[in-house]
């Protein structure tokens, strides 16, 4: 057995201070710096070799001046002993001095440096935590910032597994200015509870999860949703959590771990009925967008005292400045475009369109004229079979196929057209096989949809409606997005050359790229990764939109239309939107708005796209304009 000399004590203990920290070595210094300016003062008092004869507190003041400021024993005077004992003292104070100056230094490099790997306690409450990174996250930050500019203060705090620095230069870059909102990023585990504690989750108003868009994302999302909410050490009030699920098998698992805790947007679902709607009617994705976006009009709920007793069809003219879209029982049941004799009833919240929940507020003194004269009577005729042509592949492609089989009239066809990679012919059919579509009849071709040669070949101009798919499986999303472009840009040509309309709908990944897609002039674009980030930051703010948007993407109920003007309204005749609106209450309708044909390719004007238009102000239309309505069909 060896034998632990008392010099490897005294180095082990030394060893063992210095590594407690900056804090614990300026202690011991300060420590060793009293004990020695009074061994001095005292030496010096005692053997009375002050040559001033000054008191111990005096000379205790004069050795520890010294021990600071070299300079001062300049202007000493005395015998050689005195001398030398304050020489002693000032060497001391130097290797003190010098040795402090360098830990404080170390000390604040130290701070600098945990502070830029983020990894400090978030001392905010009430505030919104977004858990994970992706492309989705500058949407939501944009959208959250504009929800937050009526609030004095607010804050949003971001915890990823990936450097602050990069955070922060990427958000300045994609973000801009938050004016009244901070941003804070924090680097951990969105996994690790002790990470969830830097950014303070349990005093957080609402939580957003981000996973990546590829089949690791679900786990990610259901594994951050177990720390969260299966921990003894979590506060008794529910969170509010709202999380992406991209494929519908992870949907249950989430729904288990998480409970009624969590709101759960099925991303590839929502995409899909979304891009089954729209390719029918042109403009319906700027709708959506127009709903879900926080600058401009958004869904609010309201309880009104004055529409208690009245029923929804008379109350759907009682807002000049916003536009009902349904009632919220106070059961806790949502109902968009209820039966008009409806009776709201105490306790009753309108689900309404509005600019602000501040302007959800009864009209008064407006003059509700409506020109019967130019309201259309009877129903249009039943659409008839529709051809539609699918061309690009995604793993969302079944599931658009699918949607669509539910908005067309029976023998209409499809036409899908793809590079499919990976996968064979046999299990390309059996999984549209699977689908058990009863209206439309399914057909395919292998072919590269960028070839001008093979999009002459098909004989695009027979088609109703052509939809255009990112090949999101295959390349990056910008490499997706160019050759979503490339393949427009032909269709384009073609249809100039053809003199004709083809009705486009085109598949858009990332919003950075509208800009130079909107130059082929599709008639509508579905950016797939905005949409969802625009429901994940609407819900954040309140959860029952929840089931709003669930019931206005379900085939089931009703939905948003855009229907022909001249179904409601005599054209080129003006009126008023409260003679639109008692068109459309007539056929059980709600209108929200209307889309001009004329404006339909103009960015600046929503694409011809006005939501909540005010209801006295007359407007004359075209029989290619559009009446944005909820229906049924």
């Amino acid at each position: 057995m060896s034998r632990i000399s008392l010099g490897d004590r005294f180095r082990y203990r030394f060893d063992n201070i210095m590594s407690r920290g900056a804090i614990a070595t300026i202690a011991w210094l300060l420590i060793i710096s009293i004990l020695l300016i009074f061994f001095f003062a005292t030496l010096v008092f005692f053997t009375s070799i002050d040559p001033e004869g000054r008191g111990f507190l005096d000379m205790a003041w004069a050795t520890m001046m010294r021990a600071i400021d070299p300079g001062t024993m300049a202007d000493d005077a005395g015998n050689w002993t005195f001398m030398i004992l304050m020489l002693l003292v000032t060497l001391s104070g130097i290797f003190t001095v010098s040795i402090l100056i360098g830990i404080l230094t170390a000390g604040i490099e130290e701070k600098l440096e945990n502070l830029r790997k983020g990894r400090s306690f978030v001392a905010e409450t009430g505030h919104t935590v977004i858990l994970g990174w992706s492309s989705q996250v500058f949407t939501v930050l944009s959208e959250l910032t504009i929800a937050n500019e009526n609030q004095r203060r607010s804050c949003i705090v971001i915890l990823a597994d990936k450097d602050k620095i990069e955070m922060d230069d990427e958000i300045a870059d994609n973000v801009g200015r938050s004016k009244n909102t901070i941003i804070v990023t924090r680097t951990g585990s969105p996994l690790d509870r002790n990470d969830l504690r830097i950014v303070n989750i349990e005093d957080a108003r609402s939580i957003i999860i981000l996973a990546g868009a590829d089949e690791t994302g679900d786990i990610e999302v259901v594994k951050t949703i177990l720390a969260l909410t299966n921990t003894g050490a979590r506060r008794e009030e529910p969170y509010h959590i709202v999380a992406p699920i991209r494929n519908r098998r992870n949907l249950e698992v989430a729904r288990m771990v998480g409970g009624d805790e969590v709101q759960l947007v099925l991303a590839g679902d929502v995409i899909s009925r979304i891009a089954a709607q729209t390719c029918r009617q042109s403009g319906l994705s700027v709708v959506y967008t127009e709903l879900l976006d926080f600058d401009g009009d958004e869904i609010y709920f309201q309880e009104e005292p004055a529409i208690v007793d009245k029923s929804f069809g008379e109350a759907l003219f009682a807002y000049e400045d916003s536009a009902l879209m349904g009632i919220r029982h106070a059961d806790g049941t949502i109902v968009l475009n209820p039966p008009m004799e409806t009776v709201i009833k105490p306790g009753d919240m309108i689900i309404a369109v509005s600019e602000d929940d501040d302007t959800v507020i009864p009209s008064v003194g407006i003059d509700i004229s409506i020109d019967e004269s130019a309201i259309r009577r009877g129903m249009p005729e039943k659409p008839g079979p529709e051809r539609t042509l699918v061309l690009g592949w995604n793993r969302r492609a079944p599931l658009i196929v699918r949607e669509m089989d539910n908005y067309v009239a029976p023998g209409s066809e499809i036409l899908v057209v793809a590079e499919r990679e990976g996968i064979t012919d046999q299990e390309f059919t059996d999984r549209f096989r699977d689908l058990d579509l009863k209206n439309n009849t399914l057909s395919y071709r292998r072919a590269d949809t960028a070839d001008r040669a093979v999009l002459e070949s098909l004989d695009v101009a027979s088609f109703n409606h052509i939809v255009l798919l990112s090949y999101t499986d295959r390349f990056s999303p910008e490499t997706a997005d160019a050759q979503t472009l490339v393949t427009l840009l032909h269709l384009r040509d073609i249809q100039t050359r053809l003199a004709t309309h083809l009705s486009i709908v085109s598949e858009m990944q990332d919003i950075r790229n509208l800009d130079l897609a909107e130059t082929a002039k599709a008639d509508d674009f579905i950016v797939s990764d905005n949409l969802i980030s625009l429901m994940l930051s609407q819900i954040s703010e309140n959860r029952e939109l929840m089931r709003v948007f669930e019931d206005l993407f379900d085939p089931d109920g009703s939905e948003i239309y855009l229907k022909p003007a001249a179904d409601y309204v005599q054209t080129g005749h003006p009126v008023n939107f409260y003679t639109i609106l008692e068109a459309a209450r007539r056929k059980n309708e709600v209108a929200i708005g209307y889309r001009l044909h004329d404006l339909a390719f103009e960015a600046e004007y929503a694409y011809g796209v006005f939501v909540n238009p005010k209801k006295s102000e007359t407007l004359t239309f075209s029989v290619d304009d559009r009446i944005i309505v909820l229906a049924e069909d």
